[in-house]
């Protein structure tokens, strides 16, 4: 039975992001399957990197157990708005503090590359946009999707990672966010 991590990085527990949340969660509960969820906004923690990488700062205890259910899961689900083309602070700030040498990758000695240590995992991005699909993908090369996916967890050693967007959220049609939090229901029952 796979095990299912979704963290929702969007600071508004009544934004459209929570909705796609809830519908992926029904839809895997609806599997039988293990899911656990991190509301990143619910954790109490620091999101700066105080010391960058010079110097370990402490996890508080709300990381230590979003780390632990990181590690529990075969598969992460992120859900998050793109502002200003990247994912909210508070996302960034826990990316930050959690995904970091020795727990998420390990540094070669005298290299420059790197070994994921999240290896057997895979992924999935659900965003949202104020803009076009296309044109966040033809014109601005979803860079969202690049940083997170990528450079995170690729880098990590999480593998076949698939991304889901919508938007224009901001001038939508209810019957049409109705129909995308069906879409996202789908994906959560076939595990996607």
């Amino acid at each position: 039975m796979k095990k299912i991590l979704l963290i929702n990085g969007h600071p508004d527990k009544e934004s459209y992001c929570h909705s796609l949340a809830k519908a992926y969660e029904n839809g895997v509960k609806s599997t039988g399957s293990e899911f656990k969820y991190i509301s990143i906004v619910d954790l109490k923690f620091n999101p700066n990197l105080e010391y960058g990488y010079r110097k370990r700062t402490e996890l508080e205890p709300d990381l230590v157990e979003a780390w632990d259910k990181i590690l529990w899961a075969d598969h992460l689900v992120w859900v998050y708005p793109v502002w200003w083309a990247s994912y909210p602070a508070i996302m960034k700030g826990f990316i930050d503090r959690l995904f970091l040498p020795t727990m998420a990758f390990k540094k070669r000695e005298n290299s420059l590359l790197a070994d994921g240590l999240l290896k057997g995992k895979t992924a999935r991005i659900i965003s949202t946009l104020d803009q076009p699909v296309w044109f966040y993908c033809l014109v601005n090369h979803r860079p969202s999707h690049w940083a997170l996916s990528r450079n995170t967890l690729h880098f990590c050693g999480v593998r076949k990672i698939k991304t889901t967007t919508f938007g224009p959220i901001r001038l939508s049609k209810q019957h049409w966010r109705e129909r995308n939090i069906q879409y996202v229901e789908e994906l959560g029952k076939h595990l996607r």
